[in-house]
């Protein structure tokens, strides 16, 4: 990498560690940022080492929430591991089916959960947690294997669609959800920084080096949330959600 290159690729990946911290969404800064300084890798060996400092970012959000946020290790333990096989599952079958089909649905579900999101006005702005039992429990762990697998196959939206699932189906405000969605990230992560790492000789020096400025902006993005609350998380939450929409729209046309 070219020492020019360096600043840009740290000031990304901490841009990416402050959003991804809040709402998830850093890949929008981290994977355009990465592709335009190394326009020769292969977008694996970019997609891999993007994850070198997800990873590190989400562990971080996730320390720095539970600090101040009651986290739900009994089920969430448990659910990690099921978005993790689930993530090797999606990432497998990502080699075997083209995802082109698919691309087009996207920007539609992250329009439902914006288009529902902003006309709920209260929505996400209290915690009230569900008890998960009968029905309730089924449809939650089929939504968090649904995204897990998702995660593997396609990626746009992770975070957003797991916050979205812990205010609809759990009853959590935006600040628990972007904790307990960030732990689900890390499972996320971690499966396709295995999937990747076991295929394609990353970018080790370049993903460390992103990983020490993901984690800075992961602290100051947790920080900024649990200083400000739900309500702002929720507003941040809108925004990235809009900005995904436009982004896997334009990606579906022109693909």
């Amino acid at each position: 990498m070219m020492p020019a290159e360096l600043p840009w690729i740290i000031a990304a990946s901490f841009g990416a560690g402050f959003v991804d911290s809040m709402v998830g969404g850093g890949g929008l800064i981290m994977v355009p940022a990465l592709f335009a300084a190394f326009p020769r890798e292969l977008p694996t060996v970019l997609l891999g080492t993007g994850k070198i400092a997800s990873i590190c970012g989400t562990v971080t959000a996730v320390a720095r929430y539970s600090r101040s946020v009651a986290i739900a290790w009994r089920f969430l333990l448990p659910a990690a591991v099921l978005t993790f096989a689930c993530s090797l599952a999606g990432a497998y079958t990502v080699t075997r089916v083209p995802v082109a089909g698919f691309r087009p649905l996207v920007p539609v579900l992250l329009s439902i959960v914006a288009c529902y999101t902003f006309l709920h006005r209260d929505f996400g702005e209290r915690h009230a947690p569900h008890v998960l039992t009968g029905a309730r429990w089924w449809i939650a762990t089929v939504l968090i294997a649904a995204i897990g697998f998702y995660e593997g196959f396609f990626g746009p939206g992770t975070g957003s669609f797991f916050m979205f699932m812990f205010v609809r189906v759990f009853g959590y405000d935006f600040l628990n959800a972007a904790a307990s969605a960030r732990l689900l990230n890390v499972a996320g992560n971690a499966a396709a920084l295995v999937f990747f790492a076991t295929r394609v000789e990353l970018l080790w020096v370049c993903g460390l080096s992103m990983a020490v400025s993901n984690v800075a902006g992961s602290l100051v993005g947790t920080r900024l949330a649990l200083r400000r609350g739900a309500a702002f998380v929720r507003v941040v939450f809108l925004l990235v959600v809009a900005a995904l929409i436009a982004k896997t729209a334009w990606d579906a046309i022109t693909a």
